[in-house]
Parts: C-alpha cells; structure tokens; sequence
C-alpha cells in the first residue's frame, strides 16, 4: 500500500474541515501550542532547581527550603 499521495491527504484535510470548522481548529491549535509551551517551561524550571542528594536524606542531615505555596486540602 505504502504511503498516501498528496490528494489523498488533501481529502482529509477538506473532511476535518468540513466536520470542525476553522475556528474551531485554530482554537484547538492554540490549545496545544499553549500546553507545548507550559510544557517547555516546566522542563527548563525543573533543570534550574537543585535536586535533593539521596545520600543526605539517609544520612539525617537538615535540608533548608523555602514554601513557596500552601494549599489547603
């Protein structure tokens, strides 16, 4: 079968916009975009906090920290 040529996926193209509209494909793009890049955020906000050394966990030492947000269950 291989792959599909370039009508084949012009077709689909015109059914999913036909069923969903262009509004509400935009929407969805912007959706992901936004979650790709709240995503990208997190990775990079986690590389740049230190991470807590098992070693001084077992040893009983005292590790300072600061909260930043309480919530309340």
């Amino acid at each position: 079968m291989g792959s599909f040529s370039i009508w084949h996926w012009l077709i689909v193209l015109v059914i999913v916009l036909v069923i969903f509209g262009t509004k509400k494909l935009r929407n969805m793009g912007g959706d992901l975009g936004g979650a790709v890049k709240s995503f990208k955020e997190a990775v990079k906000e986690e590389e740049k906090t230190p991470q807590i050394d098992a070693s001084a966990q077992q040893t009983g030492q005292t590790i300072e920290g600061e909260v930043k947000n309480k919530t309340v269950s």
